[in-house]
C-alpha cells in the first residue's frame, strides 16, 4: 500500500512514518524539515518532500499514485503565526489537499484534528457528540478544517475520517521534554489550583488510533476522539513525573491573573525579535482548561483500546531520553 503523511517532520507524524513503514508500505511525506527523520531518511521506501502545502502544485503531485493520505500538517501554536496564515494551512489547504486526493483516486483520506476543536469542557467527559467552543485561532481553524473536509467528503462521496487525538506525549515531543525537564529540577510552577485535567495518549496509542482510521470499514464521515484511558489533574500529572524521574518536586502555586500577566509581557517582549516565548497565553491552557474525553465510540466502531498508561508511557519516555542522551554526549 502507498500512503502519503502529510506532516512527518513533525512528533506525531515521524511515529506514524516509522509504523507504517515497519507494515511494509510505501511512505511519501511531505513536510518544512525532517530533522526527526534523520536515522531513517534513507529508507528504500520512504520519499521525502520538502514542501509547502499552500502551494497547489505541491498538492497536485503529492497526491498521485496514493491509497490513503494521512493528513497532520498543521499551524500548531505559534503565536508568531497571523490568523491568515492559520487560515491558509488549516483550512485552506486542507480543503484542496481533499480534493486533489480526490481527483487522483486515494481510497480514504484521514484528516488529524484535535480535541482542542471542543474548548474548554466544562462537563468532563466530552465525546464526539459535545458542541465544539473553540477559544483561540488554532482551535477555531482546525474545526474549519475539519468540517470543510467531511462536507467535501458528503457532496461527494468520497471517503473522509476524523480523528481527533487528545494530548499526545513521548519520545521526539519537545512539549514532553520540557515538562519533564522542568520537573526533574525539583521545583513546578502551578497556576490556578492544578485540579484541571489534562487527557494524556501516549504516541503509539495515538498512531494506532490514526491506522485504525484508516483501516475499519464503514466509517466514512466520522469522526473519533483518540486519547487515552483515563484523564489526571496537573497535581496528579506533575506527582507522577516526579516519582519517575527520581526527584521530589515542589509545588510553587501563583495566581491564574499572575500567570495571564507573565504571558503577555513575554510575549510582547520576544515580538521585536520574532522569536517564539518559551510561555505564552497559550501555555496557559495547561492550567486552565479542562480535557476529558469518552472513548466509547472509538471502542465500539474503530476496536480502539489504549495499551500505554499513563505511568508505563512516562517511563517509556524518560528511557528514551536517557538513550538519546548517551548516544549524542
Amino acid at each position: 500500500m502507498k500512503v502519503l503523511i502529510t506532516g512527518g517532520g513533525g512528533f506525531i507524524g515521524s511515529h506514524l512514518i516509522e509504523s507504517q513503514l515497519g507494515q511494509g508500505n510505501f511512505v511519501r511525506t511531505i513536510d518544512l524539515q525532517f530533522e526527526r527523520l534523520l536515522d531513517i531518511k534513507n529508507h528504500q521506501n520512504l520519499e521525502l518532500i520538502e514542501g509547502d502545502l499552500t502551494h497547489q502544485d505541491q498538492i497536485d503531485l503529492i497526491t498521485k499514485g496514493i491509497d490513503v493520505v494521512y493528513h497532520l500538517a498543521s499551524a500548531h501554536l505559534d503565536v508568531r503565526l497571523s490568523k491568515e496564515h492559520y487560515q491558509r494551512v488549516n483550512v485552506s489547504a486542507s480543503l484542496n489537499l481533499v480534493e486533489s486526493a480526490h481527483i487522483h483516486g486515494v481510497k480514504r483520506f484521514v484528516h488529524c484534528s484535535s480535541v482542542g476543536v471542543i474548548g474548554d469542557v466544562i462537563h468532563p467527559p466530552a465525546d464526539e457528540t459535545t458542541e465544539c467552543r473553540p477559544t483561540n485561532i488554532y482551535e477555531q481553524t482546525k474545526l474549519e478544517g475539519e468540517r470543510a473536509v467531511l462536507d467535501y467528503g458528503q457532496k461527494k462521496g468520497f471517503c473522509v475520517v476524523v480523528a481527533r487525538p487528545a494530548w499526545v506525549y513521548g519520545p521526539r515531543c519537545p512539549r514532553t521534554e520540557k515538562l519533564l525537564r522542568t520537573i526533574a529540577r525539583g521545583r513546578f510552577v502551578i497556576f490556578g489550583s492544578g485540579g484541571n485535567l489534562r487527557h494524556p495518549v501516549y504516541i503509539a496509542d495515538a498512531v494506532r488510533g490514526l491506522e485504525l482510521c484508516a483501516q475499519k470499514e464503514e466509517i466514512c464521515g466520522q469522526i473519533y476522539i483518540v486519547a487515552g484511558g483515563t484523564p489526571v489533574t496537573i497535581n496528579e500529572l506533575v506527582k507522577i513525573i516526579s516519582e519517575e524521574v527520581g526527584r521530589k518536586t515542589s509545588f510553587i502555586q501563583l495566581p491564574v491573573n499572575a500567570g495571564l500577566l507573565i504571558s503577555m509581557l513575554m510575549e510582547k517582549a520576544f515580538l521585536p525579535f520574532g522569536r517564539q516565548p518559551p510561555f505564552s497565553r497559550r501555555s496557559m491552557d495547561f492550567f486552565l482548561k479542562n480535557n476529558a474525553y469518552h472513548i466509547g465510540k472509538s471502542k465500539l466502531e474503530l476496536d480502539y483500546y489504549p495499551q500505554v498508561d499513563l505511568v508505563t508511557g512516562i517511563k517509556k519516555t524518560i528511557e528514551w531520553n536517557k538513550r538519546r542522551t548517551f548516544a549524542n554526549p
